[in-house]
């Protein structure tokens, strides 16, 4: 959520499933998940051994920074937002004008930052895409310095907000796998399964 004025905010419609199902599914594989979550309203995975709560992109940027060195892998599921408001009110902003016209300005890209500095970490971003998938997931991977990217092309029973998902998996080897529609929470067993299999 990025803030307009102390009640408004620019967002979007992610819910978080995929992130959270990648976190309890890391767990149960024995791993040590931190977890840092824009807003949700999922229930918090037991067994975490740290849960941030974060509100914006800035705030994601440094809870990623000062974790970042000592993980091992790194999964950036998460929809954050590319622009954020120039100005923030300090009051409510009341109606009168017909137009409301918000400047906007570019965030940080976290992902972009994260693959300049890696160093042992194997970093995995998403591409979240309306058109030109392929194309544009592949440019992303390259252009990040990512091992792998999982391409999400939001459907009617795909994207925000619903239980089911289906990902195409593009790595850095120039392969790629595609895991077919099911559970959110099944395709973060089959994605952590392929992770690992290719990285640890």
């Amino acid at each position: 959520y990025e803030a307009i004025d102390p009640v408004r905010f620019i967002g979007n419609h992610s819910s978080g499933k995929t992130g959270y199902a990648l976190a309890e599914a890391a767990i149960a594989m024995g791993a040590h998940v931190t977890l840092v979550s824009g807003p949700s309203s999922e229930r918090i995975p037991y067994g975490l051994s740290e849960f941030v709560r974060i509100s914006s992109a800035e705030q994601m940027q440094q809870a990623m920074e000062t974790r970042f060195d000592d993980c091992e892998l790194c999964i950036m599921s998460a929809a954050v937002a590319d622009y954020r408001p120039s100005e923030v009110a300090d009051k409510k902003v009341k109606k009168s004008e017909d137009v409301w016209t918000i400047a906007l300005e570019k965030n940080a890209d976290i992902l972009q930052s994260l693959g300049k500095r890696k160093a042992h970490q194997k970093l995995v971003g998403f591409a979240l895409e309306t058109n030109d998938g392929e194309a544009n997931a592949k440019g992303k991977l390259e252009a990040k310095n990512l091992d792998a990217i999982l391409l999400n092309e939001p459907g009617a029973h795909t994207g925000f907000g619903t239980e089911t998902n289906k990902f195409t998996i593009f790595t850095s080897d120039n392969n790629s796998v595609e895991l077919e529609l099911s559970s959110k929470q099944e395709l973060a067993v089959k994605t952590l399964d392929l992770l690992c299999d290719n990285y640890f």
